[in-house]
């Protein structure tokens, strides 16, 4: 089983086995996420990432070469240290168990502001928008097979595209984050998933 991320609001500080060139990554990428959610991508200097992180500036600029660079490095140590994929036995508690970890994320101060740091980013820069595509590609992919699995238990029709049906969970719980001030809330998730499921029941994701 993975380990939760170092960026959920539930784990705490930890360095991932690998030795030095491992511990420096961690170090970087911890840093670069502080100073994003302190002071947004404007706050972000290589320099001051290496100065956070206790590591040398050539070391930075020698690894990561730039601000988008470090970001997109930062988002694929976040889809390689997400949580694992429920395991319920049922299509609508695990999708539920999936949009309350979103809400949890998105809802904690920390968090949240990381990830809206990262999304303003990928509006003005090619390069992070390409890893937020990828970070977001690999979630699904995580997730899918709870929807694969619900279709050869017969609670999906046949042709049910797993993919979109994640995406549909987790798109209006963004939308919210992204336009409202108000914090998510779990009745909020639990919405999200009731509309999932009656659009899944009525077969609107099965191919054909």
């Amino acid at each position: 089983m993975k380990p939760e991320s170092r960026y959920d609001v539930r784990v705490s500080a930890t360095t991932r086995p690998g030795g030095r060139t491992a511990a420096v990554r961690d170090a970087v990428l911890r840093a670069a996420a502080d100073l994003l959610v302190e002071d947004g991508l404007e706050g972000i200097e290589l320099s001051a990432v290496a100065q956070r992180a206790g590591v040398g500036k050539s070391t930075v600029y020698r690894r990561w070469g730039s601000v988008p660079g470090l970001v997109a490095d930062l988002l694929v140590d976040m889809a390689d240290t997400s949580s694992p994929r429920p395991s319920t036995g049922a299509l609508r508690t695990d999708l539920l168990a999936q949009a309350k970890l979103i809400r949890r994320t998105l809802a904690d101060e920390r968090q949240g502001r990381l990830f809206k740091a990262i999304i303003a980013a990928a509006t003005c820069d090619a390069l992070t928008a390409n890893a937020l595509a990828g970070f977001y590609r690999k979630r699904i992919d995580e997730m899918s097979p709870v929807v694969a699995d619900a279709v050869a238990r017969g609670e999906a029709p046949q042709g049910t595209d797993p993919a979109e049906v994640i995406r549909q969970v987790s798109a209006p719980l963004y939308y919210r984050f992204l336009t409202d001030t108000d914090p998510l809330t779990v009745a909020d998730a639990e919405r999200a998933v009731a509309v999932t499921m009656a659009a899944v029941e009525a077969g609107v994701f099965a191919n054909g």
